[in-house]
């Protein structure tokens, strides 16, 4: 725990990271927070703006071949950052989504990113499967969409250092569930509710 709170201070002292959100939490319900991705700092900024409580339970999920590729990543994302490790080109036969199935069947809440990899514009792209098959199979689970504010800007792809520019994140209410629609019609509504979040 204290690597993260170091980790957020750090954050806060470079970038600010201010949150908003639409509603005061519920932090009794178990979440699904889904946001744009378009820098490393992505998962500790959306954590340094959980409420204290709600960080305790929360996992991110992140790509292994980046967080795992040495003993220094791999030690900031377990230790630090408390996520779950996915392949992003499983072995054929191989459930990618398994690992988050069982990290949200055991009670955690997560933070995933549907583009499935880091874009470079302010807005997110198309988003994959993946936030379709989680809502499918855990409908009692709320999604919670997140837009993170000048991350981008930031530190764009190929920074290793965060420029001195103030980041905000928007948090938003829960996506309402639909019963029985289509795949894509889901994507394209959840990501239009990113992209409100930055208007």
């Amino acid at each position: 725990m204290w690597i993260s709170n170091a980790l957020i201070s750090v954050l806060r002292f470079l970038i600010g990271v201010t949150a908003r959100w639409e509603s005061p939490p519920d932090l009794t319900r178990q979440r699904i927070y889904f946001a744009n991705h378009s820098s490393h700092m992505d998962t500790l900024a959306i954590i340094a703006a959980l409420p204290p409580e709600a960080r305790v339970n929360v996992k991110p999920v992140a790509a292994a071949d980046y967080w795992g590729k040495n003993k220094f990543l791999s030690y900031i994302s377990q230790k630090g950052l408390n996520a779950v490790l996915i392949e992003r080109n499983p072995a054929p036969g191989v459930n990618v989504l398994e690992p988050i199935f069982d990290v949200v069947r055991a009670g955690h809440s997560i933070i995933i990113f549907p583009e499935g990899t880091r874009g470079s514009e302010a807005l997110p792209g198309p988003f994959k499967s993946g936030l379709y098959r989680l809502a499918e199979t855990f409908p009692e689970v709320d999604l919670v969409p997140i837009y993170l504010e000048n991350l981008h800007r930031s530190m764009p792809k190929g920074k290793h250092v965060p420029l001195p520019i103030i980041c905000t994140i928007r948090i938003g209410d829960p996506l309402p569930r639909i019963s029985g629609e289509e795949k894509q019609v889901f994507l394209d509504r959840a990501r239009e509710a990113i992209v409100r979040l930055s208007e």
